[in-house]
């Protein structure tokens, strides 16, 4: 806890001297912590996990164009990456104490192209909701919801890595959203990290957003009055944003390419038929290779065992 409290320190010691808002200052996983970017010091010579971001000051626009990471999606000069096991804890602190108490607290993950996440734009991946919390018990007037649970929590909050999570390149997007006026306040942070030890279990069609894109100023979950009449009585509360990773019934999506895909011309008839490949198949989307595997590599028909990273190949 020393060690945290001497990174929330140096980060505060950074605050304008009035805020009313603010965002993720640090981050901790298995025992090792993380010092958040500072976004009211210069950037030269800042080096973190977390991604570059500028004001807390709130994003009140659901398409807003800086709503995946609070910024213009870009990765720092001296951007950091932490190594985070699948089915390990990771806790995102933001200044203590955080002053809005109502709302809910959600974590994204997206898969970056390629070896690494930097260099590549936040506005350009699709993300899918790992964990969610609303409204907890209650009334939505005067219940208990996720954004006290945090501010009781020391001002943090924890989300686990799903051990099913294929192993790769990820930005997590921790974010709280503020209900105590219209329109919604929005308050995300992003970090890279490179997810080890996962499994295969891709999110499906329908768990992928992108940011902007997710939300809507219309949605039930954003545009409600937690003062009103009918919020006295209401005790159901709709978390916006896509369905919770592993509750989709879409197809599994394939993983982020980072290279183009190209066009095989066909290849001349031969007078010589080729036999098919023989033994047990794998059924598109499954695993097919990757280190350590030792199941089958064989692809059904119409899919071909594609490198996702030197642990995970996919039937794509």
């Amino acid at each position: 806890m020393f060690a945290f409290a001497a990174l929330v320190a140096l980060a505060s010691s950074a605050l304008p001297t009035v805020f009313a808002h603010g965002g993720v200052l640090a981050y901790s996983n298995a025992g090792n912590w993380y010092q958040g970017w500072a976004p009211y010091n210069s950037p030269d010579g800042q080096t973190s996990i977390e991604r570059p971001w500028s004001t807390y000051n709130p994003i009140t626009d659901p398409t807003d164009p800086t709503l995946s990471c609070n910024d213009d999606g870009t990765s720092s000069a001296l951007q950091l990456t932490a190594t985070v096991a699948a089915g390990s804890a990771i806790t995102a602190y933001w200044n203590s104490p955080w002053p809005h108490a109502i709302g809910p607290m959600l974590t994204y993950l997206a898969q970056c192209p390629g070896s690494t996440c930097t260099g590549v734009n936040s506005d350009s991946l699709q993300w899918f909701k790992i964990d969610e919390a609303g409204l907890l018990s209650g009334t939505v007037f005067s219940g208990s919801w996720a954004d006290g649970q945090m501010i009781a929590d020391n001002s943090s909050w924890t989300t686990t890595i799903p051990s099913t999570v294929p192993s790769g390149n990820y930005l997590i997007r921790f974010e709280t959203i503020a209900l105590h006026s219209l329109p919604a306040q929005f308050y995300p942070e992003c970090a890279q990290i490179q997810i080890t030890g996962g499994g295969n279990q891709a999110p499906t069609t329908d768990e992928l957003v992108t940011f902007p894109g997710a939300y809507s100023s219309t949605d039930p979950g954003l545009d409600i009055d937690v003062y009103s009449n009918a919020a006295q009585t209401e005790t159901t509360y709709i978390i916006p944003g896509p369905p919770l990773y592993g509750s989709g019934t879409g197809a599994p999506a394939p993983p982020p390419s980072s290279t183009p895909t190209v066009s095989v011309p066909a290849s001349s008839p031969s007078s010589t038929p080729t036999s098919a490949p023989t033994g047990p198949t794998v059924a598109q989307y499954g695993q097919c290779g990757g280190q350590g595997y030792t199941g089958a590599t064989i692809c059904a028909s119409g899919s071909t065992c594609t490198v996702v990273n030197p642990y995970y190949s996919q039937c794509l």
